[in-house]
């Protein structure tokens, strides 16, 4: 997460960041909004976003991603009293975006170019999945077949591994390896189309210019179905475009709502009231989508059964994702011993039943589903040497 904010002082303009818990509170307390950027990291596989105005001035891609990173290296440094130079640093099996291997080449190596910026002069990559591995490893006085299903904000990863006391010196313990570019935000996502942007005049009609009537372009909708899209929807010409819409549009409340939602840069909120509807759906099979910031007012009734019919191809991606694993790795499904499962997309109950289905709910295993990634991690980072989470050759 990271907050931008023009801000004067002693007559000359200059640009403050704030990343991560501080970047939401100073964006709260902000008056004047600046731009809050969310999920720098999806876009490291695209070729097509390089850059973004901030306050009239480019700054590319990696540049704001090396801001959070000073800001975690000086963290760091502050905590432990010593210089950070190096680190372990956990990459998605398959990047958001990336549909083949240049796609994620590329992806990486905008990350390591970010990382250099920072400051950190050494680096050692490990797959998220491998280090939710370790985490769980570490608990284990035995060894097992396994199966790791890692479910990230944007990407789902998943790896087959043997753990164990017996396997924690030696190299090549991944068997497989598979994963898509979707998970939380793309569940996000149906919520979005399904639910809040007829609300804000998506599938609605307008005059054009020339006297037809069209309807009101969808690609904005499509936009704020991603929230690290949100902000740079916060443009010159696209606000320009949304004003246009709504004096041509037959039902303009709902354009408007939209503009003032891009305009005072809300998709935070409106962010958080869409999460909390998820996370409700996880326990409930009905609940309510509730947003009101004083000008736009959503509430609106979600029910479990419409959630799990919207994200059905997502689903369906994510067992292709499974059932890849397992035979890239020649392993029966019946010979993995324990399914670990961590991310907050694992709560979905939707996606429990996938693994439940072909596992049996008493190999399941969970725990720390938020922190196990960072933590193998950090186990990992203890060793002399990164371990090899490769798959093995044979």
């Amino acid at each position: 997460m990271l907050y931008l904010e023009q801000l004067k002082e002693s007559g000359r303009t200059t640009v403050k960041s704030w990343t991560g818990p501080a970047a939401i509170e100073q964006y709260l307390a902000a008056d004047q909004k600046g731009r809050l950027v969310q999920s720098l990291k999806s876009f490291l596989s695209s070729r097509s976003l390089t850059a973004t105005d901030v306050f009239g001035r480019r700054v590319v891609l990696e540049e704001l991603i090396a801001v959070m990173l000073r800001d975690i290296r000086a963290a760091a440094e502050l905590q432990f009293k010593v210089p950070v130079r190096s680190a372990v640093v956990g990459r998605p099996v398959r990047f958001v975006g990336s549909s083949n291997d240049d796609d994620n080449a590329f992806a990486m190596t905008r990350l390591e170019e970010a990382l250099k910026k920072a400051g950190f002069e050494e680096v050692a990559f490990e797959l998220e999945p491998a280090g939710a591995a370790f985490y769980y490893e570490a608990s284990l006085d035995h060894d097992e077949l396994i199966l790791i299903g890692d479910f990230g904000g944007g990407t789902s990863d998943f790896s087959v591994l043997r753990v164990g006391p017996k396997m924690r010196d030696r190299k090549g313990t991944v068997l497989s390896n598979d994963g898509v570019g979707l998970a939380g935000d793309a569940f996000d996502a149906r919520i979005i189309r399904n639910v809040v942007s007829p609300v804000l005049g998506a599938g609605t009609m307008m005059r054009s210019g020339m006297d037809k009537v069209l309807p009101v372009p969808n690609w904005v909708y499509l936009k704020l179905e991603r929230w690290h899209h949100l902000s740079f929807l916060k443009s010159k010409e696209t606000l320009d475009m949304i004003e246009t819409v709504k004096r041509q549009a037959f039902e303009p409340d709902g354009i408007e709502g939209l503009l003032h939602l891009v305009r005072s840069d809300l998709g935070y909120y409106l962010h958080q009231s869409v999460q909390k509807a998820k996370a409700d759906l996880s326990q409930h099979e009905m609940t309510i989508l509730n947003y009101d910031d004083g000008m736009v007012a959503i509430h609106e009734p979600v029910r479990r059964e419409d959630f799990e019919r919207w994200i059905a191809p997502e689903l369906a991606e994510i067992e292709k994702a499974v059932d890849r694993a397992l035979a890239s790795a020649s392993v029966d499904r019946r010979d993995i011993e324990r399914v670990f499962l961590t991310g907050g997309t694992s709560f979905v109950p939707a996606v429990r039943r996938i693994f439940e289905t072909r596992f049996g709910q008493d190999r399941i295993r969970a725990g720390n589903e938020f922190t196990s990634v960072a933590r193998g991690l950090a186990l990992n980072s203890l060793a002399i040497q990164p371990r090899d989470y490769s798959p093995a050759t044979t």
